[in-house]
């Protein structure tokens, strides 16, 4: 059983390497915000899975979960193109 978490939690670190390369040149700002999203749950993943011993890493990894979403949440009412749209139109009629 232990062979099979490592060889999962060394697909999933394969996966999440393959994901840094989009956040490193991905075209535009959703790209890498998903390519930053990848890299959390891939992180979130190899936690869950090394933490068959120790329930505080199992406690932080669902921590870092719950962030993730609040980041994805801020990026598309903050800093995606229709944020960034209608801040300028606030500015404008104000």
């Amino acid at each position: 059983m232990a062979e099979f978490l490592l060889l999962a939690a060394l697909l999933v670190l394969l996966m999440t390497a393959l994901g840094l390369v989009r956040l490193l040149r991905g075209p535009g700002d959703a790209d890498r915000m998903m390519a930053g999203q990848l890299l959390g749950t891939g992180g979130i993943a190899v936690l869950l899975l090394g933490s068959t011993s120790e329930p505080a890493i199992a406690d932080a990894a669902l921590t870092l979960a719950l962030l993730a979403a609040f980041a994805s949440v801020a990026f598309v009412k903050y800093g995606g193109g229709f944020g960034r749209q209608r801040a300028a139109e606030r500015s404008e009629g104000e």
